[in-house]
């Protein structure tokens, strides 16, 4: 085309962005310069958003000078895409100062500033900035609660969510992800029935989300009941969603179902496999967890640190001492994979379990990295295992060292004095004990799904409404075991 002209390169340089290709848009500004063309609003917010999506600091930076020249820094369209460039770049001061030299803004210059701030962690200009904002979108309200999330601040996050006069999708995953974040996976189930009780319908993303809450929570028939309504409302059988479901099975006991999804797969990724894979080393398949892991390398998909992780796990379970041992070396030397402290970690349990004690400590000497309470302790329950009270004394003063409130590694240590009579060294842990202030831990919890309700139990734990027959039931139990023989081990609440 003979001398194109200002509406032409636009329609250029806007289509080049729209159409992932950022950098011919620069080049066609670069003609349209050359052409003597004058630029306009439009040619600069399209330019911009480019330079955003390349990421090009450099450029953007000239093309914000060449806004200045031109005269269009004043421009609510064009400075809004500024704000947007700068704040990609995690340049915020500089997205700040454009944005608190805007004349007029309008509700995405607000949301895109506030998006920034909560990017960088600084929730309390958010903040700021959510309280000035006159008309509030369901954008503004979903960041703010976001950046509480990733804080790890349910309250503030649970705080705004409950103000909120309209919701959309993102704004129940958001909150369901941190509630999942926090631990509180009975109440993204909740949640997550409240949400289908008003209507909304859920994403990929909010699916993954409560599929993994009945994950933690062992859930199953809950679980059920989310995998129906994926098939009622044709979801598509995803490698997010599959991923989330073989855990999810696996976790509540159900490897048959986790296979199933598995296998219905028509695309698997690494998470698929990895899924896959721990589900078997979990339930005890060692065998078949090997063989899926060959399975995965015969498909060309590219192992990483957490599918050793599963495969050193199978074989810790299976006692398969020296395929866990060549698997480990495979994992250094075929894939480049640095071992990470939980590979040490399961190998020192693999090698404890099996009785090779003076081995497992010999590795966690020789460690690449500084070994945590989760080696030491892997190696001090081999040492109860085997009854080996020499190297478990090395294990317990690296465990205090880690973890000086402990009292559960006391505890282990005290057990297995008792055992062979040694009372003056348990006299001796005793009185370690008070003087540096370790206390027994408060009791665990752990809780069982019926008829679709998660019930919590703790020792000691005297709340629950049926704890009367609860109780009853134990003691009755109890009765039938010891009259079959049982005696049960007191060693550990010495």
């Amino acid at each position: 085309m003979e001398n194109p002209n200002a509406f032409v390169y636009n329609a250029l340089i806007r289509g080049c962005g729209r159409c992932c290709y950022p950098d011919h848009a620069l080049g066609f500004y670069i003609s349209m310069l050359r052409n003597n063309v004058m630029p306009n609003s439009y040619s600069f917010s399209s330019l911009v958003k480019s330079c955003t999506l390349l990421r090009d600091s450099v450029f953007g930076k000239a093309v914000h000078g060449h806004i200045w020249k031109y005269g269009f820094d004043s421009h609510m369209f064009v400075q809004t895409t500024l704000v947007e460039f700068y704040s990609t770049l995690g340049d915020v001061s500089s997205s700040r100062r454009v944005f608190d030299d805007m004349l007029e803004r309008d509700v995405f210059a607000w949301t895109t500033m506030i998006l920034a701030h909560v990017q960088d962690g600084d929730m309390a200009s958010a903040g700021n900035l959510f309280d000035e904002m006159p008309e509030k979108n369901i954008a503004s309200w979903n960041a703010m609660i976001d950046g509480h999330a990733k804080l790890g601040n349910t309250k503030s996050a649970e705080f705004l969510f409950n103000q909120m006069l309209a919701r959309n999708v993102i704004s129940w995953t958001t909150m369901m992800n941190c509630y999942s974040r926090d631990k509180r996976y009975m109440d993204v189930v909740r949640l997550f029935h409240d949400m289908i009780e008003k209507g909304i319908i859920p994403d990929e993303v909010t699916m993954s989300t409560v599929i993994s809450a009945c994950a933690h929570l062992g859930a199953l028939d809950i679980g059920k009941e989310v995998y129906l309504y994926l098939m009622l409302h044709e979801f598509d059988l995803d490698v997010y969603i599959g991923s989330s479901l073989i855990d999810m099975y696996a976790k509540c006991g159900s490897i048959d179902r986790s296979l199933l999804v598995f296998y219905k797969l028509k695309n698997k990724n690494l998470f698929c496999w990895n899924s896959i894979i721990d589900g078997l080393a979990t339930h005890g398949y060692a065998k078949e967890a090997l063989r899926m892991f060959d399975g995965m390398e015969r498909e060309r998909i590219q192992p990483n640190a957490v599918t050793f992780i599963s495969i050193l796990s199978a074989c810790t379970h299976a006692g398969f001492v020296e395929e866990g041992r060549c698997r480990f070396m495979s994992m250094i030397q075929d894939y480049c994979i640095t071992p990470q402290v939980e590979h040490y970690g399961c190998m020192v349990d693999l090698l404890s379990k099996a009785g090779l004690l003076k081995d497992a400590l010999e590795m966690v000497r020789n460690m690449t990295i500084e070994p945590n309470s989760f080696v030491w302790g892997a190696l001090l329950n081999g040492c109860k295992l085997h009854k080996n009270l020499e190297i478990a004394h090395i294990a317990v003063q690296s465990l205090m060292v880690l973890e000086p409130g402990n009292s559960g590694h006391y505890s282990l240590l005290l057990s297995m004095y008792a055992e062979v009579n040694r009372w003056s060294e348990v006299a001796k842990i005793r009185t370690t004990m008070k003087d540096l202030g370790v206390e027994k831990r408060s009791p665990g919890a752990s809780w069982v799904e019926i008829n679709k309700r998660v019930h919590v139990f703790a020792a000691s734990d005297t709340y629950h409404p049926s704890y009367s027959l609860v109780h009853l039931l134990l003691l009755q139990l109890d009765d039938q075991l010891r009259l079959t023989g049982y005696v049960p081990e007191l060693g550990s609440i010495l």
